[in-house]
């Protein structure tokens, strides 16, 4: 594993480029928990990763020299050390749009965001207050999401392209973007890693 950095938590957040598995409770046909998922990864088994390997977060802790992978927040085996060093509230097949998730029944950014308060709550009882907002102020916060905005809302189930043109629904989905970014307004700037997808 490489040298730690000064980073010592991560938290993601958005699709399934993040999900470690937080979809294997959900009643949706977004899932990873079959196989040929995990192939490669973990003496093969599917852990719900949209992949044979790791996730983008499970690069990220491993290339900080964080972990060797983020877990998701709804894993049942979640331990508090797992919890200290961050994990993954991604869901595979959300979206900026919180039609998209609906359509889905997956988590959509703002659940996403619900169960982030209550994490925060969490790492307060295991590691004290102080130590909490320390952590929260300086873990990386990753975002993936987008993607299946426009594949699913926008395309396959064309609702969206019924009610918007592209760039009304654009606009839109940035807007969603912003206001995210403003319910955490303690990610700081330089600590936040923000990828969409088109």
């Amino acid at each position: 594993m490489p040298k730690k950095s000064s980073i010592q938590s991560v938290i993601a957040f958005g699709d399934s480029f993040m999900d470690s598995g937080n979809n294997n409770i959900r009643a949706s046909i977004i899932r990873a928990d079959f196989p040929p998922y995990g192939k490669d990864f973990m003496g093969g088994k599917p852990t719900g990763r949209f992949t044979n390997r790791k996730t983008l977060g499970d690069y990220f802790v491993e290339k900080l020299g964080v972990k060797d992978y983020l877990p998701a927040y709804l894993d049942p085996s979640l331990q508090d050390e797992d919890m200290v060093t961050g994990v993954s509230f991604a869901s595979g097949g959300s979206g900026f749009d919180p039609y998209t998730a609906k359509l889905l029944n997956v988590l959509s950014l703002p659940d996403q965001i619900e169960m982030f308060k209550e994490y925060i709550v969490k790492i307060k009882g295991i590691v004290g207050e102080e130590e909490a907002n320390n952590i929260i102020s300086k873990s990386l916060y990753l975002v993936t999401s987008s993607t299946n905005d426009w594949a699913i809302s926008y395309t396959v189930i064309p609702v969206r392209r019924i009610q918007y043109d592209m760039a009304a629904y654009a606009s839109l989905l940035v807007e969603r973007k912003q206001s995210l970014y403003r319910k955490c307004s303690n990610w700081e700037q330089e600590r936040l890693f923000s990828s969409t997808h088109p």
